[in-house]
């Protein structure tokens, strides 16, 4: 596989039906780790449909690693409680970009990625270009818990210029 040199933005963009774990709701927040990196969301108070909308970044060295995504409730007095997680492969989504994206018109689907035992997709996901941007759209549905889904967007940002865009 060439070596490309570049980031990853994860957007995580919502939270749907997630786990009860204070009173009558959660304070959630997302942690996404790939290799040694680690970054999160902010917590939204009180709220099992949170809106997170929030970009987070990660530099590809290995895209052979999974990306591990948890999905937590904020406490003050005690440990933070787990509300499922979810990992998925950027294979797919590394691999589009060897095709010549370049002229292609926008909205034009590179490969379609469908649910299997080996990702936590809940539906088919597409990667796209569109608008000048490789992108993939990707609901997962957390595992380890009793319900929820966390919707996310991919992209990636070419640090090294070899897209030719």
């Amino acid at each position: 596989m060439e070596n490309k040199t570049g980031l990853l933005r994860v957007h995580i963009q919502r939270g749907v039906n997630l786990a009860v774990r204070d009173v009558r709701s959660s304070d959630p927040y997302v942690v996404i780790k790939m290799g040694r990196q680690k970054v999160k969301t902010r917590v939204v108070k009180k709220n099992t449909n949170p809106e997170w909308n929030e970009d987070l970044t990660l530099s590809v060295a290995d895209p052979s690693l999974p990306i591990k995504l948890s999905v937590y409730d904020k406490d003050t007095f005690s440990l933070d409680d787990k509300m499922g997680d979810a990992e998925f492969e950027i294979g797919p989504f590394f691999e589009a970009l060897k095709f010549p994206l370049k002229g292609l018109p926008s909205g034009t689907i590179i490969h379609r990625v469908v649910p299997n035992g080996q990702n936590c997709l809940a539906e088919e996901s597409h990667i796209v270009w569109t608008r000048g941007k490789l992108v993939q759209n990707m609901i997962l549905r957390l595992q380890n818990v009793e319900c929820g889904e966390v919707e996310l967007q991919l992209q990636w940002i070419d640090v090294s210029g070899s897209l030719g865009l």
